[in-house]
């Protein structure tokens, strides 16, 4: 008997990328309709094996790309590469890619000279300008042109997509997968021991910092350390949790800085599942993360991001994050404001924003598999 399932080739090689993909490999993985070949670029090496650990993926394909001092040219070039003599070999019936990192874009144009369709998880998401972050805003850009289906996360993202000329055929509004998995990695955290706070800390409000975006290194982040510093001498009750991100120019800065500091713990990055429950735990987030703008709007803590622009205002229209850039005062003043007001605490904590939807399993299942069916019947994939 001819076996009719369709080969999805799930392309990804940071961590965020890992996590967000995960309920779709999972929910994929059990559909006899699919095949899945899980190829990854490792393009961050040990952030990466902790969320396929956690998740229990095996990647059918490692192409370990990463290199020190790696350059945005050199991940590009090393991967299109090898992603096109790997397609030309496996022959997927279809390409799935989540996000906006240089993977991303790269195993976008692959799919593209092999004339494989393309499904775009997290599609829609702008920021509007160029240059910020840099360099994902042009990777979203050049892959929402080069896919074939968009699984956009929210109303807003879909809207994006149609002002730029997308077929409305073609965008699925799914949910969010990161809120899939998050939900998944607390729910299997608390039958953990999980990380321990130093004794010292355990009865203080908690602020969880994370920051590595290329526009914030250098001076912007030696303005969020004093900022944080400023902060924890402010509040007597309040620590700060930073876990410190492995690239070396991030490290040059924080570590000087904020070592040393009283009730500042700087940690080792976290696995995810130790993320999600130091969210759980924490009062306040502040972060240039985009996934943890996501995460922590789940649990009802209000976030402060480092940055000028987001590519997620939902959660700033909806009142549960707040853009405050990297200036030392304006952080200062807008933790304290948190901290120290229970009425402004409250209006953060209680609103909801779309971005912190995803598809609860007995529901639906998980974002983007189901409108995958749908757009594979309405394109001929044909299984290989």
């Amino acid at each position: 008997m001819v076996n009719t399932a369709i080969k999805v080739a799930v392309v990804f090689g940071t961590r965020p990328e890992a996590i967000k993909l995960a309920p779709v490999i999972q929910q994929l993985s059990r559909d006899p309709q699919f095949k899945v070949v899980s190829i990854v670029t490792a393009q961050h090496r040990e952030m990466l094996d902790q969320v396929l650990k956690a998740f229990r993926i095996r990647p059918r394909h490692d192409l370990g790309i990463m290199a020190p001092n790696q350059t945005l040219a050199g991940i590009v070039s090393q991967s299109v590469e090898r992603l096109d003599r790997l397609f030309k070999g496996i022959k997927p019936g279809a390409v799935l890619v989540q996000g906006d990192t240089a993977t991303t874009f790269v195993a976008s144009l692959a799919s593209f000279y092999n004339r494989v369709p393309l499904g775009h998880v997290e599609a829609g998401l702008r920021t509007g300008d160029r240059w910020q972050p840099f360099p994902e805003e042009i990777n979203r850009r050049l892959t929402s042109t080069l896919a074939d289906w968009h699984f956009a996360p929210t109303q807003f993202a879909r809207k994006n997509l149609l002002a730029e000329g997308a077929d409305p055929k073609t965008i699925f509004v799914t949910g969010n997968t990161v809120i899939d998995a998050f939900r998944g990695a607390l729910e299997s955290g608390r039958g953990r021991r999980g990380l321990r706070l130093p004794k010292e800390l355990e009865s203080k409000r908690l602020v969880l910092v994370t920051t590595h975006r290329r526009e914030n290194q250098g001076a912007p982040m030696e303005s969020i350390c004093r900022a944080l510093r400023d902060t924890v001498r402010r509040f007597s009750d309040v620590a700060v949790v930073f876990p410190v991100h492995l690239n070396p120019r991030v490290r040059r800065v924080v570590l000087p800085l904020l070592s040393g500091i009283e009730r500042v713990w700087l940690t080792e990055p976290l696995d995810y599942l130790d993320t999600a429950r130091m969210i759980e735990r924490s009062t306040l987030v502040i972060t240039d993360s985009g996934g943890i703008q996501e995460e922590a709007p789940f649990l009802g803590k209000p976030v402060l991001i480092l940055r000028n622009k987001t590519e997620r205002p939902e959660g700033i229209v909806a009142g549960t994050a707040r853009l405050v850039g990297t200036g030392q005062t304006r952080i200062v003043q807008e933790a304290s404001k948190l901290l120290s007001s229970a009425r402004h605490y409250q209006a953060m904590r209680t609103q909801r924003t779309p971005m912190a939807m995803g598809k609860r399993p007995r529901e639906s299942r998980s974002a983007c598999c189901t409108s995958l069916e749908s757009a594979a019947k309405g394109r001929r994939i044909l299984a290989r």
